[in-house]
């Protein structure tokens, strides 16, 4: 078999075979066929597509390119839950700790930050003393002790997923929605998931851009999950403003921290009641939806949620009285206001221009590898739909000094849209899609 006639086939509107998907992905990790022919592959499959046989074959290759992680010694079903990327999504800090105190074990693997969109293992640094940089032994020993862990990918996880995502990174053919699911799944279904749900976000911040798109790779990672005898399910959630009220590492941390302590019930409160509820249904740990909310919400009422996040923190390493001390976060030497330039209401928040502005100021990477300041952000006082006078705090942002101040003010400032009319109420949840739906 040769790669040029395997190339040729997909150019050409053919489907390919598991064997000749094997050849290719085993190919390209071993290094014996090179960049330039993956390259030539997934630009033939940019205009041709690939069928959902094609799909399944490519996540089984990318899961068999490296390690895996076995959870069989954890009692139940094991539950793992996946973003495909936003701005302020800080769920993961919230449904970890929340679904852990019902009883359900959750291990959690989850990676860092680029671009605009943030990433847990950053937000989770900003913790003193917290390690997320844990071995196999490590991470089996945590969820025995606490039933939760989050930690850093362990060994060798799916190695052609990060080949192949560096490849298509500068070859425009990132948005590739077969390749983008294959990519997803293989790296959920590598990391030990029994189940696996699915937060497919959709708008200015997000990847997908429009509703239509947001379902196709939510089907596509439902079918594909389905084909791999995977239940998955995948909420289509909105992504047009930021969905907490602030963007950057520590900030995201402190949020997080008050919407587990009961104090905030805002968007992002909403949607993870919502994640964690759809995850106690997967694990047959509850009877109905109304049973898992009721549950979900007592245990932050009762304080269950706080204590098991501080038992999280405290086996990790970390300094777990953050939790009712939250001047032990890293805290910006600087904090500007951004005033409303006239009278109305909030149309806009654009959530990828407000995740651009905490860029600049250095809470994400333009790079992998660049290094972030935790303490530096942006905090929201309104919401979309929220009336404004002139003059009036919308926003502030959070600086280590005067570099890229303005720049982070002017971005942010273009991002915020205010009318004269009134907005209706926007969904936060559009759609749900499970195997029913395909």
């Amino acid at each position: 078999m040769r790669a040029y006639e395997v190339i040729l086939k997909k150019r050409n509107g053919l489907e390919l075979t598991k064997d000749e998907i094997n050849f290719l992905i085993d190919g390209f990790v071993k290094e014996s066929i090179p960049d330039y022919q993956i390259a030539a592959w997934s630009m033939a499959v940019y205009f041709h597509g690939l069928s959902e046989e094609e799909t399944i074959n490519l996540t089984k290759a990318m899961i068999n390119s490296g390690d895996t992680i076995d959870l069989s010694f954890l009692p139940g079903c094991k539950v793992d839950k996946h973003s495909t990327g936003g701005v302020a999504d800080t769920t993961t800090l919230i449904l970890v700790p929340l679904v852990a105190a019902t009883g359900v074990p959750v291990v959690k693997m989850s990676g860092r930050g680029l671009g605009h969109t943030g990433g847990t293992i950053d937000k989770l640094e900003s913790i003193p003393g917290f390690n997320v940089e844990l071995d196999s032994k490590s991470v089996f020993q945590m969820v025995h002790k606490s039933g939760a862990v989050i930690a850093g990918q362990t060994g060798n996880l799916v190695p052609a997923d990060k080949k192949l995502y560096a490849l298509r990174d500068v070859t425009a053919t990132v948005d590739i929605i077969p390749l983008i699911a294959s990519s997803v799944m293989s790296k959920k279904i590598a990391s030990g998931a029994d189940k696996i749900l699915l937060d497919v976000k959709v708008g200015k911040g997000a990847f997908m851009k429009n509703l239509e798109d947001a379902l196709k790779l939510a089907k596509t990672m439902v079918k594909i999950g389905t084909g791999m005898n995977r239940e998955t399910v995948a909420l289509i959630t909105n992504m047009d403003q930021p969905l907490g009220s602030s963007i950057g590492n520590s900030l995201e941390v402190k949020e997080a921290i008050l919407t587990l302590r009961g104090e905030l019930k805002g968007d992002l409160y909403r949607l993870s009641i919502e994640l964690a509820s759809e995850m106690l249904l997967m694990a047959n740990a509850v009877e109905d939806k109304k049973q898992a909310i009721n549950l979900l919400r007592g245990l932050i009422e009762s304080g269950r949620a706080i204590e098991k996040l501080s038992e999280i923190i405290e086996n990790q390493g970390g300094n777990a009285n953050v939790v009712s001390d939250l001047s032990l976060l890293p805290q910006a030497s600087t904090i500007t206001p951004v005033h409303a330039d006239k009278k109305g209401c909030i149309w806009e928040l654009n959530a990828e221009k407000i995740g651009k502005a905490a860029m600049v100021l250095g809470a994400g990477r333009e790079y992998k590898g660049q290094e972030i300041y935790l303490e530096v952000g942006v905090t929201l006082n309104k919401r979309i739909g929220d009336m404004v006078n002139p003059g009036e705090i919308i926003a502030n942002i959070h600086s280590r000094n005067k570099h890229n101040l303005d720049l982070a003010i002017d971005i942010l400032m273009d991002a915020i849209i205010i009318k004269d009319a009134r907005l209706e109420d926007q969904p936060l949840i559009f759609d749900r899609i499970s195997v029913q739906d395909l």
